[in-house]
Protein backbone atom coordinates (compact mmCIF):
# COMPACT_ATOMS: atom_id res chain seq x y z
CA UNK A 1 0.00 0.00 0.00
CA UNK A 2 1.04 3.53 -0.65
CA UNK A 3 2.74 5.39 1.84
CA UNK A 4 0.81 8.96 0.54
CA UNK A 5 -1.92 7.01 1.04
CA UNK A 6 -2.02 5.89 4.55
CA UNK A 7 -0.50 9.31 5.22
CA UNK A 8 -3.37 11.22 3.75
CA UNK A 9 -5.79 8.80 5.21
CA UNK A 10 -4.54 9.36 8.90
CA UNK A 11 -4.28 13.10 8.13
CA UNK A 12 -7.99 13.05 6.70
CA UNK A 13 -9.40 10.97 10.08
CA UNK A 14 -7.91 12.88 12.22
CA UNK A 15 -9.08 16.60 10.25
CA UNK A 16 -12.65 14.62 10.35
CA UNK A 17 -12.42 13.93 14.35
CA UNK A 18 -11.85 17.62 15.20
CA UNK A 19 -14.45 18.66 12.55
CA UNK A 20 -17.09 16.21 14.38
CA UNK A 21 -15.90 17.70 18.14
CA UNK A 22 -16.15 21.66 17.15
CA UNK A 23 -19.82 20.56 15.18
CA UNK A 24 -20.75 19.04 18.64
CA UNK A 25 -19.41 21.90 20.50
CA UNK A 26 -21.33 24.34 18.68
CA UNK A 27 -24.29 22.34 18.49
CA UNK A 28 -24.60 24.40 22.54
CA UNK A 29 -24.85 27.65 21.15
CA UNK A 30 -27.59 29.66 18.99
CA UNK A 31 -28.00 28.93 15.61
CA UNK A 32 -28.49 31.57 13.11
CA UNK A 33 -28.09 32.15 9.40
CA UNK A 34 -24.23 33.37 9.53
CA UNK A 35 -23.54 30.16 10.76
CA UNK A 36 -25.60 28.19 8.52
CA UNK A 37 -24.47 29.89 5.01
CA UNK A 38 -20.78 30.66 6.27
CA UNK A 39 -19.54 26.84 5.51
CA UNK A 40 -20.06 25.96 2.07
CA UNK A 41 -18.61 29.64 1.18
CA UNK A 42 -15.64 28.92 2.91
CA UNK A 43 -15.36 25.24 1.51
CA UNK A 44 -15.93 26.44 -1.82
CA UNK A 45 -12.07 27.46 -1.57
CA UNK A 46 -11.48 23.93 -2.27
CA UNK A 47 -12.05 24.43 -5.53
CA UNK A 48 -8.91 25.46 -6.68
CA UNK A 49 -7.82 21.71 -6.12
CA UNK A 50 -9.07 21.44 -9.81
CA UNK A 51 -6.45 24.02 -11.70
CA UNK A 52 -3.72 21.42 -10.50
CA UNK A 53 -4.31 18.75 -13.83
CA UNK A 54 -4.10 15.42 -11.93
CA UNK A 55 -6.70 16.32 -9.64
CA UNK A 56 -9.35 17.28 -12.70
CA UNK A 57 -11.97 14.84 -13.01
CA UNK A 58 -13.91 13.01 -15.80
CA UNK A 59 -18.44 13.98 -15.78
CA UNK A 60 -18.67 10.25 -14.80
CA UNK A 61 -16.15 10.42 -11.47
CA UNK A 62 -18.10 14.00 -10.50
CA UNK A 63 -21.66 12.66 -11.43
CA UNK A 64 -20.73 9.59 -9.27
CA UNK A 65 -19.47 11.56 -6.29
CA UNK A 66 -22.47 14.28 -6.58
CA UNK A 67 -24.98 11.26 -6.60
CA UNK A 68 -23.67 9.76 -3.33
CA UNK A 69 -23.21 13.06 -1.98
CA UNK A 70 -26.64 14.07 -2.40
CA UNK A 71 -27.70 10.38 -0.69
CA UNK A 72 -25.69 11.48 1.93
CA UNK A 73 -27.23 15.09 2.81
CA UNK A 74 -30.33 12.77 2.55
CA UNK A 75 -29.07 11.27 5.89
CA UNK A 76 -27.95 14.56 7.31
CA UNK A 77 -31.07 16.16 6.83
CA UNK A 78 -33.05 13.78 8.80
CA UNK A 79 -30.98 13.99 11.73
CA UNK A 80 -31.07 17.62 11.53
CA UNK A 81 -33.81 19.49 13.56
CA UNK A 82 -33.86 23.10 15.80
CA UNK A 83 -35.72 24.18 18.76
CA UNK A 84 -36.62 27.32 20.59
CA UNK A 85 -34.87 27.43 23.26
CA UNK A 86 -36.01 30.73 25.27
CA UNK A 87 -35.27 33.51 22.59
CA UNK A 88 -33.01 31.61 20.58
CA UNK A 89 -32.96 28.73 18.14
CA UNK A 90 -30.74 26.09 18.47
CA UNK A 91 -29.79 22.93 16.34
CA UNK A 92 -31.35 19.70 18.36
CA UNK A 93 -28.24 17.45 19.55
CA UNK A 94 -29.06 14.03 17.72
CA UNK A 95 -27.53 10.87 18.57
CA UNK A 96 -27.83 9.51 14.83
CA UNK A 97 -26.18 12.34 13.79
CA UNK A 98 -22.96 11.57 15.69
CA UNK A 99 -22.94 8.37 14.42
CA UNK A 100 -23.90 9.26 10.82
CA UNK A 101 -21.13 11.57 10.94
CA UNK A 102 -18.73 8.52 12.43
CA UNK A 103 -20.26 6.32 9.60
CA UNK A 104 -19.02 8.42 6.83
CA UNK A 105 -15.85 9.15 8.31
CA UNK A 106 -15.54 5.32 8.38
CA UNK A 107 -16.87 4.85 4.99
CA UNK A 108 -14.78 7.16 3.14
CA UNK A 109 -11.72 5.80 4.89
CA UNK A 110 -12.45 1.95 3.85
CA UNK A 111 -13.61 3.44 0.14
CA UNK A 112 -10.32 5.47 0.43
CA UNK A 113 -8.21 2.36 1.03
CA UNK A 114 -10.10 0.20 -1.02
CA UNK A 115 -10.31 2.73 -4.18
CA UNK A 116 -6.67 3.80 -3.36
CA UNK A 117 -4.73 1.49 -5.60
CA UNK A 118 -7.22 2.07 -8.66
CA UNK A 119 -7.90 5.65 -8.76
CA UNK A 120 -5.06 8.35 -8.69
CA UNK A 121 -4.45 9.64 -5.38
CA UNK A 122 -5.21 13.37 -6.30
CA UNK A 123 -8.44 11.85 -7.98
CA UNK A 124 -9.34 10.51 -5.52
CA UNK A 125 -9.27 13.56 -3.31
CA UNK A 126 -11.54 15.67 -5.92
CA UNK A 127 -13.90 13.23 -5.96
CA UNK A 128 -14.12 13.49 -1.65
CA UNK A 129 -14.02 16.82 -2.29
CA UNK A 130 -17.11 17.39 -4.20
CA UNK A 131 -18.72 14.10 -2.56
CA UNK A 132 -18.50 16.48 0.89
CA UNK A 133 -19.65 19.47 -1.24
CA UNK A 134 -22.83 17.92 -2.74
CA UNK A 135 -23.73 16.61 0.50
CA UNK A 136 -23.30 19.57 2.09
CA UNK A 137 -24.78 21.95 -0.18
CA UNK A 138 -28.25 20.64 -0.13
CA UNK A 139 -28.28 19.60 3.58
CA UNK A 140 -27.03 23.49 4.53
CA UNK A 141 -30.38 24.88 2.48
CA UNK A 142 -32.80 22.31 3.83
CA UNK A 143 -31.18 23.70 7.51
CA UNK A 144 -31.27 27.29 6.21
CA UNK A 145 -35.34 26.31 5.56
CA UNK A 146 -36.04 24.98 8.39
CA UNK A 147 -34.53 27.83 10.78
CA UNK A 148 -36.12 30.11 8.90
CA UNK A 149 -39.59 28.58 9.76
CA UNK A 150 -38.69 28.33 13.19
CA UNK A 151 -37.68 32.45 13.42
CA UNK A 152 -40.99 32.57 11.59
CA UNK A 153 -42.93 30.24 14.59
CA UNK A 154 -40.78 32.37 17.03
CA UNK A 155 -41.97 36.14 16.11
CA UNK A 156 -45.26 34.54 16.07
CA UNK A 157 -44.85 33.24 19.76
CA UNK A 158 -43.56 36.63 20.71
CA UNK A 159 -46.88 38.10 19.52
CA UNK A 160 -48.84 35.88 20.85
CA UNK A 161 -47.42 36.14 24.41
CA UNK A 162 -47.37 40.34 23.67
CA UNK A 163 -50.96 40.28 22.80
CA UNK A 164 -51.38 37.81 26.39
CA UNK A 165 -49.57 40.67 28.35
CA UNK A 166 -51.39 43.24 26.72
CA UNK A 167 -55.03 41.83 27.53
CA UNK A 168 -54.43 41.25 31.05
CA UNK A 169 -53.17 44.77 31.56
CA UNK A 170 -55.98 47.06 33.46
Amino acid sequence: MNDMLLISTAGAAVMALVAIFIRMKAIKKPANVKKIILPPFFMSTGFLMFLYEPARLHAAQILEALSVGLLFSLLLMKTSRFEIRGTDIYMIRSKAFVFLLFFLLIARIVFKLLMGDVIDLEELAGMFFILAYGMIIPWRIFMLVQFKKMEKKKMVQKKDGELAFRSQQP
